[in-house]
């Protein structure tokens, strides 16, 4: 077997090796906060295919023009007839659209967290200065915020709508303002249901599947057995059965508190008593998902 014997470097080789010796880093140290906005920013932006792919904007954007698309309408409609009021009230409009929003938690939860599960990088995030809360904090909050987006901006065109239309300028910002109060719970519950669900599974299609399924198949359930009820007089049961639903628990909620109309079977929405304890579950279900999610990714950063 031949042996190759190094070569001398010619003469004149003007090579050389420069001891610089180590230097530590004295630049600015941004620290936790720093990247836990970092990690908001990139994952809100992420929530609607900012930054990504064009496929990946397809869907969320798609979702968002179907949110807004019928608003707009109902805008144009009560500028056309000169409408005394718009054809649904702020507050009924997340309900009346819950299709679209559950199908954009299904679709945006998974891809927030179950890529970094899939591909194991959040190991490398825990190896920066940000620890599990800031983590889980970033993530909510970004997905909460997306949400926020998709369910205020109808809200804010008819606002804008009914302006142009001169309708009475108090009764649409009180209207204006019990609608973002609803979204905005909406929003915090929807987002913490769908991160939960999403974080089990690194799996995205399964992610999908399985948000779609709590939501849809909680929502008919409920829908179902307070039409039972109603048929049956037990009209007593109806706010009660609502509060096993995501969807259901915001409607009781702003419907008791928020002078929403309810859309329960023959308009029964719970009354002040049972609008506590639907304050109460929703709440308890927000503060119990982040809960799991801090539980989730400290075992996940091991």
């Amino acid at each position: 077997m031949a042996v190759e014997h190094p070569v001398a470097a010619p003469s004149g080789d003007q090579t050389r090796i420069h001891n610089i010796g180590y230097r530590s880093y004295d630049g600015p140290r941004l620290g936790r906060s720093y990247a836990t906005r970092s990690l908001y920013s990139q994952s809100l932006r992420g929530a609607y295919g900012l930054g990504r792919s064009v496929k990946s904007k397809v869907l969320p954007m798609l979702l968002f023009v179907v949110m807004c698309v019928p608003a707009a309408i109902m805008v144009a409609v009560a500028v056309a007839t000169k409408a005394k009021d718009l054809p649904v009230d702020y507050t009924r409009y997340a309900i009346i659209m819950q299709a679209v929003i559950s199908l954009y938690v299904a679709s945006q939860a998974p891809q927030s967290v179950s890529r970094d599960l899939r591909f194991k990088t959040v190991p490398l995030y825990f190896s920066r200065p940000i620890e599990t809360a800031d983590y889980v904090r970033a993530k909510y909050a970004a997905l909460a915020s997306a949400m926020f987006i998709l369910t205020a901006a109808p809200l804010i065109v008819l606002y804008v709508g009914a302006l142009l239309a001169k309708l009475d300028f108090t009764d649409q910002t009180k209207g204006f303002g019990q609608g973002l109060v609803s979204v905005a719970l909406l929003s915090l519950l929807f987002a913490g249901i769908g991160l939960v669900i999403a974080s089990v599974t690194p799996r995205r299609g399964f992610g999908i599947a399985a948000v779609i399924a709590v939501m849809t198949i909680s929502y008919g359930a409920v829908s179902t057995l307070q039409a039972i009820a109603d048929a049956q007089g037990s009209t007593s049961a109806i706010p009660w059965i609502g509060l096993f639903s995501p969807v259901t628990l915001i409607d009781g909620l702003q419907s008791a508190f928020l002078g929403a109309s309810s859309a329960f079977p023959g308009a029964v929405g719970p009354g002040n008593g049972e609008g506590v304890v639907y304050v109460l579950v929703v709440l308890g279900l927000i503060a119990g998902s982040y809960g799991l999610l801090l539980r989730r990714y400290k075992k996940v950063g091991l």
